[in-house]
């Protein structure tokens, strides 16, 4: 299995909120908490940060105090999205970027372009940004799939390094990963069904619940890395049912929940996204629990 900075656990990180404000403190006690737990690098500015509902500004601090707090013990991927590919290349130059590894950014949204559109798109993102570009394709936030002739299009530009591929189309991702350059990096972007990527040839994942669990999680990728999948599955197995109750009324509102139960922060959202109900709250505190006995 090859390695780059990108092999094995991202985490994209949640935005702690008190009072309608980020809270920097419980953000560094995050950050912590997936260091301390094995991850192999952040992703700060994702979907799962809040990030459309934060002011440029607060994304701007919002990164800046991540790599700051990060002081270079994993590296660091911004996020950058949008509908407007003008408008995205005009804004990831603002950001200080000096100690970001690489930048992640989605699909167009919402304008839904053809794949000829999306090639264009990221090929003028690539071409302009300063750092390598990671592709993300989710399919359920954007309403239009990357196609994997596309990705493997795109592969072939210099300063695209790879791919979070979140379609759970696993098809799709053996494609892309049968016939990508050999340096080209396809990333899970689902955890579910992360250890299925891995064990077809995946080279880790960006994720979600290593927020909560990154010692369990990170230890699940790896043994699958390492061709350990006895040890994987068993890892898999007992994280599983976690999944449900994450995503049942959307992310981050679960995994924000999640941190609640284990002291990290608060689970604040901001509107339109609202605070998980008590019914669902319950169920999973008993999910982690089961999941991580360690921890309570």
């Amino acid at each position: 299995m090859k390695t780059s900075p990108f092999t094995g656990t991202g985490v994209a990180l949640i935005t702690p909120l008190k009072n309608g404000e980020v809270d920097y403190k419980a953000l560094g006690k995050i950050i912590d908490h997936c260091i301390d737990g094995g991850v192999d690098y952040l992703v700060s500015l994702g979907t799962t940060g809040e990030t459309p509902v934060l002011t440029r500004d607060e994304q701007s601090a919002v990164l800046r105090y991540t790599t700051e707090h990060c002081q270079g013990r994993v590296p660091v991927v911004a996020g950058s999205a949008g509908t407007d590919t003008r408008a995205i290349i005009e804004d990831i130059h603002p950001f200080e970027l000096g100690d970001v590894a690489a930048i992640l950014s989605s699909s167009p949204a919402y304008n839904k372009p053809s794949q000829k559109g999306i090639i264009a798109h990221y090929t003028a993102v690539a071409d302009a940004a300063p750092k390598p570009l990671i592709l993300y394709n989710v399919p359920g936030r954007t309403c239009s799939n990357i196609a994997a002739d596309t990705t493997l299009q795109l592969a072939e530009h210099p300063n695209i390094i790879g791919i979070k591929e979140a379609s759970g189309n696993l098809e799709q991702a053996t494609e892309i990963i049968r016939q990508a350059p050999s340096d080209f990096l396809t990333l899970s972007g689902d955890d579910p069904t992360a250890l299925a990527m891995v064990g077809i040839g995946g080279h880790g994942v960006i994720s979600v619940i290593a927020n909560a669990l990154p010692a369990h999680f990170s230890k699940l990728i790896r043994a699958a890395l390492d061709g350990n999948f006895h040890e994987a599955q068993k890892l898999n197995n007992l994280l599983f049912p976690l999944h449900k109750w994450l995503y049942i009324e959307g992310n981050p509102v679960g995994i924000k929940e999640a941190c609640r139960h284990l002291g990290l922060c608060g689970n604040e959202l901001r509107l339109p996204l609202v605070s998980m109900s008590q019914t669902h709250s319950d169920q999973l505190l008993e999910a982690l629990k089961s999941a991580a006995p360690e921890h309570f």
